[in-house]
């Protein structure tokens, strides 16, 4: 039997996921300019879907436009509520060639939209979209490899969402950081982020940190983990998380990134890669929580 959580190596495709993370950018901000404001700025993120990665609907005029990486068919699809669609074809092509395309798609459309072309969260890349004739590979297989990865990791992560009764995120994949989260509330704000997020402003930072949180999630790679893995951290983080225990034993935490990490490959090796992923989304949020003060009575279901 295939196992449902392919292998997804970073060395394997690290130059695809470069060019792939600045697609979703230019996606992602075409969201982010039309999306009404929410908290945290949950407007802002793109959904796992049954075929890739989707924007959802988007209000536009007396519509809506919906953006959608399709990774079965190797597509961006755009269409609107008046019936339009378009395509842009995922294949070998610079982040210009594919800015330029998705902007002609939209105004083929009917939308006329405008985005900053600068990206974000990505130190050391400073090319605007229109412009970036550095970024163009793109191997089909691997964003597909990636794509059914964040499938199985969202049905876990719903699974956890639903256990959880006080306030808590959607599950959505952040485009600026290129990584898949679901996070939850203690109820209470929090004390003023630093801020210092290398590649984004402090006041975007404060926006989504204002409130308590405990964070997890998913990311293929990169940022000082050099291979795909599950994530969790507090802000503001109480004291202890370090020395808290935590399962499974392949889980653990990194002092440089303050954070709790779990190999992608023990889940997809391990007997129960759905048992592993939930005992680890689970025991690192009772740590932080229960170091932090939260009221879980209240909060769980």
């Amino acid at each position: 039997m295939t196992n449902p959580w392919p292998a997804l190596p970073l060395a394997d495709w690290q130059e695809t996921k470069d060019t792939l993370h600045l697609w979703t950018q230019i996606v992602g901000k075409v969201r982010l300019a039309l999306a009404p404001m929410v908290n945290h700025w949950w407007q802002a993120p793109l959904y796992v879907d049954a075929r890739g990665l989707t924007t959802s609907a988007m209000p536009y005029a007396d519509g809506a436009v919906e953006l959608r990486f399709d990774f079965l068919s190797q597509s961006l699809r755009v269409e609107t509520s008046a019936g339009t669609v378009r395509d842009v074809f995922l294949q070998p092509r610079s982040v210009a060639s594919f800015y330029h395309e998705v902007m002609a798609a939209l105004k083929a459309a009917g939308v006329e939209v405008k985005i900053w072309r600068h990206p974000v969260e990505l130190p050391g890349t400073t090319i605007p979209f229109d412009e970036d004739e550095v970024h163009g590979s793109y191997d089909p297989e691997a964003a597909q490899r990636f794509w059914r990865v964040l499938v199985e990791a969202t049905r876990v992560l719903h699974q956890f969402r639903g256990r959880f009764l006080g306030k808590c995120s959607p599950v959505h994949f952040w485009w600026g950081s290129f990584d898949l989260a679901c996070t939850r509330f203690s109820g209470r704000p929090a004390p003023r982020h630093p801020g210092g997020v290398p590649g984004l402003a402090d006041w975007v930072t404060r926006e989504a940190y204002s409130h308590e949180c405990i964070s997890a999630g998913w990311w293929p790679g990169g940022g000082g983990v050099d291979e795909p893995a599950f994530y969790a951290y507090a802000y503001p983080e109480p004291p202890g998380c370090p020395q808290a225990p935590i399962a499974p034993a392949a889980g653990g935490y990194r002092m440089e990134m303050r954070e709790w990490v779990l190999p992608y490959d023990a889940v997809r090796h391990a007997e129960s890669p759905e048992g592993a992923l939930l005992e680890f989304l689970q025991s690192t949020y009772a740590a932080a929580a229960d170091l932090g003060g939260w009221d879980r009575k209240a909060l769980e279901r």
